[in-house]
């Protein structure tokens, strides 16, 4: 199939995918059953994991799967529309001036979109290098799917040798991303009239000295910032996303509740960042607490904990993705992505795909034609590779 012809059988899956409303907290098995159908169609057959119910991954290989391959990495959902002003349904692809608007079109169903248009060729081609297809579900709410399907990979010679995760990075190959960690932090104090506020233990006010201290530490590490690390802002950030606490004006308040965020740079080390904020509560606000009552609590709960990716010397994966995209240079993303995860299976990783994140997660996400188009001469170039001699 000539490229334009390719291109423009992209642009038709694209609009069929993003009519999927796979805002993470809806299903998507609706849009999986789609694309195994049509995987199905050219005799490829999927498999599918799943971390929750009414979620699933898809998992396909193409080609001589004893080869180990390349595995084309991309998430199913995309995050909420709600309250952002849409010049027009966001579920519906609508193009105005060469852009591809609609949810999920950057972030990241383009790329999708692009992998699955390559099929036909892919599949009439005798490949010496297998290439895989991994959809996963959840990544937006914090990369739960993936570590489901990559638990169910195939292990020895099967393997993937590496993957490329097709976020939006305007085909620039990234090797370096920060760590992302989500907390939940929740102090149980004792309530009381407010005229005595000695008589009882202020959750909201044991929650501000632990802000306080998140705080300090965020401080810390933005004095140690590295302005040619290549990450924006140039160093580990911690910040307070939510807060809630309390009955009534004139109650000591005995709950507060607030949520926080690490992302680390990849050479920082994000749990004795988060070391020091424990201690501090086990060490100095907790024995203030229990002084005055012995059930006071302070529990803290991980809710996402991605892991950065990290440079490798030597890496296949960097290295074809260099080669394919005749970049001489890498650079970093600050945002997070499955592509740490894969590097912490053991299967090499980097992270490169079309459109820019600088639109994704906003109203009116686009996607280029222009930006589909390269996104488009990558995955031919390595289908070329993958078919050719060894």
């Amino acid at each position: 199939m000539p490229a334009d012809e390719r291109l423009v059988a992209a642009v038709g899956i694209l609009d069929r995918l993003v009519a999927f409303d796979t805002v993470s907290s809806r299903s998507n098995l609706a849009l999986i059953d789609w694309v195994a159908d049509y995987l199905a169609g050219f005799g490829i057959a999927s498999a599918r994991s799943s971390a929750f119910d009414g979620k699933a991954n898809l998992f396909a290989t193409i080609g001589p799967p004893e080869a180990g391959g390349v595995l084309l990495s991309g998430h199913t959902d995309v995050v909420p529309v709600a309250g952002q002003a849409w010049r027009g349904d966001p579920f519906r692809l609508q193009e105005r001036d060469g852009r591809l608007y609609a949810r999920g079109s950057a972030d990241m169903k383009g790329f999708l979109a692009l992998v699955l248009a390559l099929v036909p060729e892919a599949v009439a081609r005798p490949l010496r290098v297998p290439l895989h297809l991994a959809f996963t579900h959840d990544e937006e709410s914090g990369c739960f799917g993936a570590p489901a399907l990559i638990q169910s990979l195939p292990e020895g010679v099967a393997r993937p040798r590496l993957a490329i995760v097709g976020e939006p990075t305007a085909m620039q190959v990234a090797n370096r991303q920060k760590g992302c960690a989500f907390f939940r932090t929740r102090v149980t104090g004792r309530e009381g009239h407010s005229s005595a506020p000695g008589r009882g233990v202020n959750a909201i006010a044991a929650a501000a000295e632990i802000i306080t201290a998140i705080c300090h530490v965020a401080a810390e590490a933005e004095a140690r910032a590295r302005p040619a690390c290549g990450f924006e802002p140039p160093h580990t950030t911690l910040s307070i996303g939510t807060i809630r606490g309390g009955a009534a004006v004139n109650i000591i308040a005995r709950d507060c509740e607030f949520e926080w965020d690490l992302r680390n740079l990849p050479d920082d080390d994000a749990a004795a960042l988060k070391a020091r904020i424990d201690a501090f509560i086990a060490a100095d606000l907790l024995p203030r607490m229990r002084a005055v009552f012995p059930g006071a609590a302070v529990e803290t709960e991980t809710v996402v904990n991605v892991p950065p990716l990290l440079p490798q010397t030597a890496s296949p994966a960097e290295d074809l993705a260099c080669r394919l995209t005749g970049a001489d240079a890498t650079t970093t993303i600050s945002f997070a992505s499955e592509a740490g995860l894969y590097q912490q299976a053991g299967i090499p990783a980097i992270v490169c795909g079309p459109g820019s994140i600088a639109v994704a997660h906003q109203p009116d996400e686009y996607i280029a034609r222009s930006e589909l188009a390269a996104g488009q001469g990558f995955l031919e170039r390595l289908l070329d590779w993958a078919a050719g001699p060894a």
